[in-house]
C-alpha cells in the first residue's frame, strides 16, 4: 500500500467509508495519469475492472471527501485528478482542440510571481485568496 493509499484510507475511514479494491483501482489510475481524466478516460484505463455505475459513485464520494478535484472544461466536460493535498500544487495546460490536459509545476520563482499576482488581484477586490489554480489554454503539440 502506497503512502497516498494510506492517506486516502484514513480520510475515508473518518467518514466511515470503505476503501474497496475498485476505489483503489481508480486512485491508481489517477495517480499515474499525466493530467486530469474524464470518467470515460478512467473507464477505458480501468478496462472493465470497475463498472461504470461504481466509477461514478466512487468519483462522487471522492469529490465529497476531498480526495479528487473536478475540473470543468469550457465545454462543460468534467475531468478528475487527485487533490493537491495528495499530489502537490500544480497547474494545467489545456488543449482547446483535443481536450488533453497536462499537469505542470512552475519553478519556485515563477510560482511566487503567480501567487503575488493572485494576491494583488484579490486585494483590489478586498478578497482574501487562500489558493489558486491556473489553466493555460492553447494547442498541444499534436494539434498545433
Amino acid at each position: 500500500m502506497t503512502n497516498v493509499d494510506r492517506q486516502i484510507e484514513r480520510r475515508l475511514a473518518e467518514q466511515e467509508i470503505r476503501y474497496t479494491q475498485g476505489r483503489r483501482s481508480v486512485v491508481a489510475a489517477l495517480a499515474v495519469a499525466e493530467g486530469p481524466l474524464t470518467a470515460s478516460d478512467l473507464l477505458a484505463t480501468l478496462k472493465g475492472d470497475v463498472p461504470l455505475s461504481s466509477l461514478y459513485r466512487t468519483l462522487a464520494i471522492f469529490e465529497e471527501v476531498g480526495v479528487v478535484t473536478p475540473h470543468l472544461s469550457t465545454r462543460g466536460l468534467a475531468r478528475y485528478e487527485l487533490s493537491e493535498w495528495l499530489t502537490g500544487h500544480h497547474h494545467h495546460l489545456v488543449c482547446v482542440e483535443c481536450g488533453f490536459v497536462e499537469d505542470v509545476e512552475a519553478p519556485k520563482t515563477e510560482e511566487d510571481q503567480v501567487r503575488n499576482l493572485v494576491n494583488a488581484i484579490a486585494s483590489m477586490a478586498s478578497f482574501s485568496a487562500t489558493n489558486h489554480a491556473l489553466e493555460i489554454e492553447g494547442r498541444c503539440v499534436r494539434c498545433a
